[in-house]
Formats: structure tokens, C-alpha cells, sequence
């Protein structure tokens, strides 16, 4: 029997149109991951801060006051 021979799925992913609608798909999905990287890494920045500025307090070479002034300093900075 003859055999027809089938591209396979890489030859048939870089054929010029299917390869050009590939990349444009995958340009918005790698802008949302690499936001959403970005939105956990401050997210658990923002929160190691907070827990270091606790222990300062904790072992008192700080005072709440001043805690929670910078704390308010850092909020202002996001914004």
C-alpha cells in the first residue's frame, strides 16, 4: 500500500500563516503570566516587609510608631 506521508504537528505549526497566528496568540498570553509573576512577587515582597517591620517592633528596636510610619510611607509609594 502506498503510504501518504503526514507533516508532522511541528512542520504544520511553522507553515507561514499557522506560525504567524501562533505568535500573535502567544504574545498577549506570555504579557499575563509574566504580569500575574509580577503581581506575586510584590504581593509577597509587600508581606515579607511587613513581617520584618513586626519583628522589629517585637524585639523593640523599633517603635510602632514608627512601624507604622513606614509602613504608611510604602503604601504611598505603590500607588
Amino acid at each position: 500500500m502506498n503510504e501518504i506521508a503526514q507533516p508532522s504537528i511541528i512542520e504544520q505549526l511553522l507553515q507561514p500563516g499557522i506560525f504567524f497566528w501562533l505568535m500573535l496568540g502567544a504574545i498577549p498570553i506570555t504579557a499575563i503570566v509574566m504580569g500575574c509573576l509580577a503581581s506575586i512577587i510584590r504581593s509577597v515582597t509587600r508581606e515579607r516587609t511587613r513581617r520584618e517591620i513586626a519583628a522589629y517592633i517585637a524585639e523593640g528596636s523599633m517603635t510602632p510608631e514608627q512601624g507604622e510610619r513606614l509602613l504608611k510611607a510604602r503604601n504611598s509609594e505603590d500607588c
